[in-house]
């Protein structure tokens, strides 16, 4: 018998289709406010992954891209509110207009930060784009520029979301089971 990865999913939230129509939403705007400016667009790893891969292909003006790893949840469920610097930028951004890809906003503690260490870079702009917003778990203010959909405070595997590094390569965004993440 073979194991699925299915099958630890309580249900789907979001559908590939839905995934699709939102992330090119996202992009057909980005196109239309940076005509003319050619944005880097910096991925947030691991989980944004996915999600920059679909979006820039929805962009139609130049853009370059870069990744930053950053994390604050280690391998648990609930975030630890310290963030630390795993991998830093590439490409010197002063001067030039950011967006900030990131899968999910959920505290705004580790958005926060970022967002002011890129701002003390002296870039041009810094906007934030998140395919998902949980609201029910903010605790600082982040304001987001690109907003895809709104989330209930579940727990939330897949399209490059985890959980203990499984279950990124779920196609869709599902709830995860309780028993799964409360062992």
């Amino acid at each position: 018998m073979s194991y699925e990865i299915t099958q630890d999913i309580a249900q789907v939230l979001i559908t590939r289709e839905q995934l699709q129509k939102t992330v090119a939403e996202l992009g057909a705007r980005i196109s239309r406010d940076y005509a003319g400016k050619n944005p880097i667009m910096v991925s947030v790893l691991k989980g944004a992954f996915v999600f920059m891969a679909d979006l820039v292909r929805e962009i139609t003006v130049p853009c370059t891209v870069d990744f930053m790893a950053v994390s604050s949840y280690g391998k648990g469920s609930k975030s630890s509110g310290q963030v630390q610097i795993i991998k830093d930028l590439d490409t010197n951004i002063e001067g030039r207009h950011v967006i900030v890809v990131e899968d999910i906003l959920d505290s705004g503690n580790t958005l926060s930060y970022l967002l002011e260490l890129l701002r003390a870079r002296r870039p041009a702009s810094v906007r934030l784009c998140t395919l998902l917003d949980k609201p029910a778990r903010r605790k600082v203010q982040v304001d987001i520029d690109y907003r895809g959909l709104e989330v209930p405070d579940e727990f939330i595997v897949g399209y490059g979301l985890d959980y203990a590094e499984q279950y990124r390569n779920f196609p869709e965004i599902g709830v995860l089971k309780h028993e799964i993440y409360e062992k």
